[in-house]
């Protein structure tokens, strides 16, 4: 089997223009969350602070909760892991994966990725959607895996393959957050993926 790749055109000057507004919203967010406390912050504030109408918010995220659990992670991921060597086992695919643009981009968003990764963990309603999220990346991981193998996403070995593997990102982000984030969070996953490479000996 071989690895699927996806030519990509690069986005045009609406779509840009889309990127740069959901982004421009996600920082002015995130600046006020670590001003104010995320409970004390309102749509209204967010809106303003990045010379947009609520309404004009609601087209890009839902609701003020979406703005903590929507991120690019798991597209940039699945982009990542189709672009390896067809037969590269899986966590090496993620592994390697981790150094290109994916590593890129966490290393990127550190700041931002250290606040909502805190009120994932600290906010009840947060983590509720949180439960949901996950469930939402396993399915994700499990597409690209079953992709790469060859054998079907129902499959139970290739659903506990990618649960295993979002289990260890979950484990490694509480962690990271617990040392206010002054750790390598790319050394973490790096080293302790290969657990799952060797298996448990302990």
């Amino acid at each position: 089997m071989t690895t699927r790749t996806t030519p990509t055109k690069p986005p045009g000057l609406r779509e840009r223009k889309k990127q740069q507004t959901r982004q421009r919203i996600r920082e002015e967010a995130y600046r006020l969350f670590a001003e104010r406390g995320y409970e004390a912050t309102t749509v209204d504030e967010i809106a303003a602070a990045a010379d947009i109408s609520p309404s004009t918010f609601f087209r890009y995220f839902p609701s003020k909760e979406d703005v903590v659990t929507q991120d690019e992670y798991d597209p940039a991921l699945a982009e990542a892991l189709r672009a390896r060597p067809a037969g590269e086992p899986t966590v090496d695919a993620i592994r390697a994966a981790l150094v290109g643009p994916l590593g890129e981009l966490l290393d990127g968003d550190r700041e931002q990725l250290l606040l909502r990764t805190r009120i994932t963990f600290t906010d009840p309603e947060i983590r509720a959607r949180s439960v949901a999220e996950q469930e939402r990346s396993e399915a994700v991981l499990a597409e690209v895996i079953a992709e790469r193998s060859g054998r079907d996403a129902r499959d139970l070995e290739v659903k506990c393959a990618a649960a295993a593997i979002i289990a260890v990102f979950t484990t490694l982000m509480r962690h990271w957050v617990e040392g206010d984030g002054k750790e390598d969070l790319l050394a973490l996953y790096d080293r302790h993926l290969q657990l799952l490479s060797r298996g448990f000996d302990f």
